[in-house]
């Protein structure tokens, strides 16, 4: 039996087959780029040009027409408001990111623990809703210097108030030839040296009867009265009459004296005893030995009332905004990280316990180990976010200390629009920051491939 072979001649040859398939992938290559042109033209427009554009201009002087090479370069290094930028950038990247790092590992461990974690997550993420500019004005509003309006100083006045107490005569002060003397330390002492059985009237003026502690009484009853011969007495009053009339340096009927006022008797420079007046400013002091004494009223009596923490002085405007800049980005941190935590394998950590291991072991070897990626990637976004900070800095700082605080985001938009003039010098800048950052960029995005792999 011979068996015939048929050749099917049905089936298209290779050649048709290959064309089409390359035509198919063509034509998927092209609708792909005109799905993808707008957002290609849209980085190329607000990203690819403007950095192209920034490096030429860099190149050519403050009107732009005159090609100097790197001279703008050099003088960025030169000019020490710059330096002080670098300086202000460099403290921003070593501080807050390792800070935000830190305090969104603590929270998001201790997060696990709670029972309302949802709730606690929400409201720690919720200043990130907050724009920079709402921040910096309710931050600006915070560290105001007035404790009438900057709720840090009013709690830090609180506080200190609470412990130390404040002067209840700031203003207060004696008349020229009054029979007190002025000492260097702000104190008042009598020009003429007192002993056992005298009696003292020690005037004051500068109060308003108003500023009168609760439950003031009259002095005059208490200037009469007579000092035993062991015994110094004396009173503290108001040389001032309301309504006018009185004489000076003499306790009249309708004047107030000053209570909670200290005083002190001295002798040959040392303070024998001490007391303080009573509500109509008497006082007196029993038991002195016989000789010659000084009255003094301390210097405290005077003290000007404690004004709290200049948090935008020179020293503490950088913390301060690094603690502003904390506040709106914990909760990214705390996410993030807690998003990571909640992958780790349970089995590891039950196993360690099992072991005996406490819970700091088992953070300090297990939990941080296993999150050394993302705690790299997130400390690594914030340090690209700080070196372009500027909201929180431009808005927080006032005017006098905005050099002081001054990073290079702000001072490359103060040299080239907020007076300075000068684009190429501002270009300069921004290449700088540019090439500041790009590093920690192409870090990012490899571990971030590395990790999809």
């Amino acid at each position: 039996m011979t068996a015939t072979l048929v050749k099917d001649t049905s089936s298209p040859p290779p050649g048709p087959v290959a064309d089409r398939t390359r035509r198919l992938r063509r034509r998927g290559k092209i609708i792909a780029l005109l799905f993808v042109l707008p957002a290609l033209l849209l980085l190329g427009a607000l990203v690819v040009y403007p950095v192209l554009f920034s490096i030429g201009r860099s190149f050519f002087d403050a009107s732009g027409t005159s090609f100097v090479g790197g001279d703008n370069y050099a003088e960025m290094f030169r000019d020490p408001a710059t330096l002080k930028a670098v300086r202000n950038t460099a403290i921003w990247v070593v501080i807050a990111p390792a800070l935000l790092t830190g305090l969104g590992l603590i929270l998001a461990v201790l997060v696990e623990k709670v029972r309302w974690a949802t709730a606690f997550k929400l409201l720690l993420f919720m200043p990130m809703a907050v724009s920079f500019l709402a921040a910096g004005i309710i931050f600006r509003l915070a560290y105001d210097e007035d404790p009438d309006k900057g709720v840090l100083n009013a709690a830090v006045v609180s506080v200190h108030d609470a412990f130390k107490g404040e002067s209840s005569y700031p203003t207060a002060r004696a008349r020229d030839a009054q029979g007190l003397t002025k000492d260097k330390d702000g104190s008042y002492r009598t020009s003429t040296s007192v002993a056992p059985g005298d009696a003292v009237a020690l005037g004051l003026v500068g109060v308003q009867p108003g500023d009168l502690p609760g439950g003031a009484e009259p002095a005059y009853a208490a200037a009469g009265r007579k000092a035993a011969a062991d015994e110094l007495r004396g009173v503290v009053y108001l040389d001032f009459t309301p309504g006018g009339g009185g004489e000076q340096g003499k306790v009249d009927r309708r004047e107030s004296g000053l209570p909670e006022m200290k005083v002190e008797a001295v002798r040959d420079g040392e303070t024998i005893a001490t007391t303080t007046t009573a509500a109509d400013g008497s006082f007196r002091f029993e038991g002195l030995a016989s000789g010659s004494y000084e009255v003094r009223l301390p210097s405290s009596n005077f003290a000007q009332p404690y004004e709290g923490v200049s948090w935008l002085g020179p020293a503490l405007v950088t913390p301060a905004i690094i603690g502003a800049y904390l506040w709106i980005w914990t909760g990214f941190a705390m996410v993030l990280i807690g998003a990571g935590l909640s992958t780790l394998p349970r089995d590891a950590l039950e196993a360690a316990r099992m072991d005996g291991a406490n819970e700091w072991q088992i953070f300090r070897r297990i939990t941080v180990p296993l999150l050394a990626p993302v705690l790299s990637v997130v400390f690594i976004t914030l340090v690209i976010n700080v070196m372009k900070v500027f909201d929180l800095v431009y808005i927080i700082a006032p005017g006098p200390v905005q050099e002081d605080a001054t990073v290079l985001a702000t001072q490359m938009w103060l040299v080239s629009f907020g007076g300075g003039n000068n684009q190429g010098l501002g270009s300069a800048l921004g290449v700088l920051l540019l090439l500041l950052v790009v590093p920690a960029m192409v870090f990012n995005v490899r571990r971030f491939r590395r990790s999809q792999r």
